[in-house]
Parts: C-alpha cells; structure tokens; sequence
C-alpha cells in the first residue's frame, strides 16, 4: 500500500503561516522555519499587549479624571470615593471622555458628588 500523505493541507498550513508572517524583512518573511518562530513570538506579544493595552488605557483614563478634578479642587480618590457613596453610576472612561471634551458637563457630574 502507498504511502498517503494529504500534501494539500500541509501546502494551505504552510501558506496561512507564511500569509502571517507577510511583510517581516528578509528570510522572516519567506522561509518556513524562520517564520514559524517569528509569528509564533508574534501572536505572543499580540496575547500579551491585548492585556497591556486595558491596563493602559485604565491609567490614562485616571489621569485624565484626576487632572479634571483637580481643576473644581477634588483629587482623583476624593471624587471617585463620593461618586460611590453618592450612587452616581459613571465608568472612568466616560468620565476621562467628560473630562477632556465636555468639560460643563464634568463640572456637574463634580458637583453633584461634592
């Protein structure tokens, strides 16, 4: 009996691997081995910053909030900590947009929790 081999699935294994590694320089790029490890490391990195850029984006939305805060005299904790106690159900991130764009409308949300 012939020896069987299903050389279409490893060709199209082969070419996803290579359509990954599409656009590295040099043997990167186009040489199977090679690009095996490259995006092997690559989609490490892409599971890793997928959970860096959350953090990321927490500590600028802080930053933001803290900033305009300190503008109507609160610190960031004294207004997120009367927030809380008042009820008053706003993410960071739709405060850090208040903060930055709508700058009336964060006054109010400020005042409301002083």
């Amino acid at each position: 009996m012939p020896r069987s081999v299903n050389s279409v699935a490893s060709k199209a294994r082969r070419k996803k691997l290579l359509k990954l590694a599409k656009g590295n320089w040099g043997a990167r790029g186009n040489v199977l081995t090679v690009a095996k490890h490259t995006v092997e490391k690559g989609l490490q990195y892409a599971y890793r910053d997928r959970k860096t850029k959350k953090r990321n984006f927490r500590a600028l939305w802080i930053q933001r909030i803290n900033a305009g805060a300190r503008l109507h005299g609160m610190s960031y904790s004294q207004l997120m900590g009367s927030l809380h106690a008042k009820g008053i159900e706003l993410n960071r991130k739709v405060l850090a947009d208040l903060a930055m764009n709508n700058p009336d409308a964060f006054k109010a949300v400020v005042d409301s929790a002083k």
